[in-house]
Order: structure tokens, then sequence, then C-alpha cells
């Protein structure tokens, strides 16, 4: 069983940056796939971005490419969000994911943490 807990979520102005953090634990999670997602207030879950065991595959969401940025340290039993230039509507509960697949669809995923808010000023 792979946990995990967020943090770094906040509140920050349009065009700031957050970092979020994840603390993975168990056993096998070096060889999962690890991300994020988030739910919006009123709105469905949606998938932001994931990485491979070893960080060959990196994929994001349209909405967030080229500002968000998915790492993990596996010495250090982390994957991280790098978010930049935030607008209003990256508000959310951000949700970190594990799969024991390479692919990490809303299905694959095998554990999910409790979340984090994420709230962006205009």
């Amino acid at each position: 069983q792979v946990r995990l807990v967020e943090s770094g979520g906040g509140l920050v102005q349009a065009g700031g940056s957050l970092r979020l953090s994840c603390a993975v634990s168990g056993h096998t999670f070096r060889f999962y796939t690890l991300g994020w997602f988030r739910q919006p207030p009123g709105k469905e879950r949606e998938f932001v971005a994931a990485i491979s065991w070893n960080a060959g595959s990196i994929k994001y969401g349209d909405s967030v490419k080229g500002r968000f940025t998915i790492s993990r340290d596996n010495a250090k039993n982390t994957v991280y969000l790098q978010m930049n230039n935030l607008k209003p509507e990256d508000t959310a509960v951000y949700y970190c994911a594990a799969s024991p697949l390479t692919t990490m669809a809303d299905t694959d995923v095998g554990s999910w943490g409790q979340g984090t808010q994420v709230t962006v000023s205009s």
C-alpha cells in the first residue's frame, strides 16, 4: 500500500508561484507512476501531471502546459509540482496520486492523498 501526504498549498495572487510536495511511503512506490489531479469548486476532478518511475515519461494536462513542472526525488520519497504564472482558474483542491501502471488515468490510480487547497486571487 502506498501512502501519500501533500503539502504546500495556500493562497497566492495571480501571476505568482507555489510548489506542492507529496511525501510518498510504501516499499514499492519507486516503481509507481506518480502524479497530480485537481478538483476546482463545483467541477469534476481533472488530470494535471504525471511522471514515470524513472522520470523518463512526463505528461501534462493541456491547461497547465508551459506553467507547471512535475518532478520526483526517489531518494527523498517525494514528488513535486512547481506551479508558475498561476491563474484564478487554477484554484482547486490538488491531489497527489500513485498508479502501479505506466499510465495515470483516473481509473489507474491506486492511492490518493488527502488533498491540499490552492487558491489564486485575481
